[in-house]
């Protein structure tokens, strides 16, 4: 059975070996186990609450076998457990249909399905609507530098999805049995080893790059087809019809992303079952990274190397929310617009993380009432929003920016000087972000900086610099789908992923694209 020994507190100083004798040593105290070799990291956290004495939190893992009964009442009072990792089956015993399955989209989502489809021996198609990651890269950064966006190939769309540049954070609120599988599988693919043990673990966007180009072999070698530069137009009767030509289906996964508002607008007018859902929208906040640091580690902590420090912040008032997202330690702030003539920001950090500045999006939670309670009210809610930035700025995809006093003030005065904005290398213009945000919006993030600012010190600084808009968080709609992860409408069609508003994030998304896979493995599996 595999042990966890939980709860080992040390500095910062222990070696790998420190760390397992401490967990041998409890072990044998219990009688209760033998063989107590292999150990082995399997969570590491850091507990900074008191800064003068930051410990970092260990769970270790070992194979052992039990040589008397153990309850759970022992297991708690020795701050153990017991965790029992059950490999996913993915073989197809079925007959095999006529027709592969085709993947719609080649983020998280559309990538985990694809994978564990082409282990069951399905030969799944992916169609993508963006480039390869390489093409990606010279398309960004000619985006960047010649100011040319390419409407398919961009931040948003191409290989690996939005997340591709981004922190690649891997944390999640859910509690899934397959996050051990997504995790071991992004490290058998490339991913640092730290991402299998680390509480908040991130892989960064020039290691997530590689990624995504690994699993996409995994997945031609076992005979599945990825077709670049491929964006849907319809499907019906188990043809899906593309800007490339025809491909006919068994199973039809829609892993399309949040950005994806063309295929929104065909599933409305197809009659697809369709709900508007809450989503946020705000800005991107930037700090000095050894400011966040010493808030968050203090004057002791810097002498640690605990690695650049996040925060996760948020604050409730009247049944609304103001919170951070996608903190970027040590990262910048990326240009992340898909469609002409509008701004868009996102995060991105390398896996160093050691960037001048740490950012992350300060965003208010938007409601239906907020926009007229329609799909599409909510989809040109964060387009007009992502228009008026376009326009404000200069109508040259320069980006709204604004020092934080200043924003309280709504006035534009203050250039920034001892923080300078990320983005498009500071290609920003000073601008009343007041007039771009709904005044909700605003009256909320003003709320929470001051907020904010009595948690981490420095946080609502009058000269930290907000660059605007965030306003692809999530999903602004919800395709709804069955117990069985299909389409309402259609039983051979599985929404899934962000873009169908039930994932937010890498790791969620993975395990939505597994699911869905399995759940097309089993149903074949069913009808043998």
């Amino acid at each position: 059975m595999k042990i966890i020994v939980e709860q080992i507190k040390a500095s910062n100083n222990l070696s790998n070996k420190e760390i397992f004798d401490i967990a041998r040593a409890r072990l044998k105290r219990t009688r209760a186990f033998s063989n107590f070799d292999n150990f082995f990291i399997y969570k590491r956290s850091i507990d900074a609450r008191n800064k003068d004495e930051i410990k970092l939190v260990y769970s270790v893992c070992l194979e052992a076998e039990a040589i008397k009964n153990i309850n759970d009442e022992f297991l708690r009072k020795n701050q153990l457990k017991i965790v029992n990792d059950d490999k996913i089956d993915f073989s197809f015993k079925g007959s095999l249909p006529n027709d592969p399955p085709v993947v719609v989209g080649f983020g998280p989502c559309g990538m985990f399905s694809a994978l564990a489809l082409a282990r069951a021996g399905l030969k799944p198609v992916v169609i993508e609507r963006g480039a390869d990651v390489d093409t990606r890269v010279e398309k960004v950064s000619k985006f960047y530098n010649e100011k040319i966006l390419d409407l398919n190939t961009n931040i948003q769309f191409g290989a690996g999805g939005a997340g591709t540049f981004s922190d690649g954070k891997l944390t999640t609120g859910i509690n899934d049995p397959k996050c051990s599988f997504v995790l071991k599988e992004l490290y058998d693919h490339g991913a640092p080893v730290e991402i299998l043990y680390s509480a908040k673990p991130h892989i960064g966007t020039d290691i997530l790059r590689n990624v995504v180009k690994n699993i996409e072999q995994e997945i031609e070698s076992l005979g599945g087809k990825i077709y670049y530069n491929t964006c849907l137009i319809s499907f019906e009767n188990g043809v899906a019809k593309t800007t490339n030509g025809e491909y006919k289906y068994s199973n039809l996964i829609l892993a399309i992303g949040h950005s994806a508002r063309d295929t929104y607008e065909y599933l409305l007018k197809r009659g697809t079952a369709i709900e508007p859902k809450p989503f946020s929208v705000g800005v991107r906040v930037e700090h000095l990274r050894a400011d966040i640091d010493e808030a968050m580690y203090g004057s002791h902590g810097m002498t640690l190397d605990l690695g650049s420090a996040s925060y996760n912040i948020s604050h409730r008032y009247n049944n609304k929310g103001v919170y951070s997202f996608c903190m970027c330690p040590g990262g910048e702030v990326v240009a992340a617009q898909s469609e002409e003539n509008s701004i868009v920001v996102n995060g991105m950090s390398y896996n160093a993380r050691n960037g001048k500045n740490s950012n992350s999006a300060i965003v208010v939670q938007v409601d239906r009432e907020d926009y007229g309670s329609s799909p599409i009210s909510a989809i040109n809610f964060q387009r007009n929003i992502e228009k008026q930035a376009f326009i404000n700025a200069g109508s040259n995809y320069s980006a709204p920016m604004q020092t934080l006093g200043d924003f309280y003030e709504e006035k534009v005065y203050h250039e920034p000087k001892r923080i300078m904005p990320s983005y498009m290398h500071n290609f920003t213009k000073m601008t009343d972000l007041n007039k771009i945000l709904p005044k909700f919006v605003c009256d909320y993030l003003r709320l929470g900086f001051q907020k904010f600012g009595e948690k981490i010190k420095g946080f609502n600084a009058k000269d930290v610099p907000l660059t605007g808009v965030e306003t692809r968080t999530s999903a602004p709609i919800r395709i709804l789908r069955g117990a069985n992860y299909t389409m309402l409408d259609d039983s051979n069609v599985y929404p899934g992923g962000e873009g169908a508003g039930y994932a937010g994030g890498i790791m969620s998304a993975a395990i939505d694209g597994t699911n869905i896979a399995l759940a097309i493995i089993n149903k074949g599996n069913y009808e043998k």
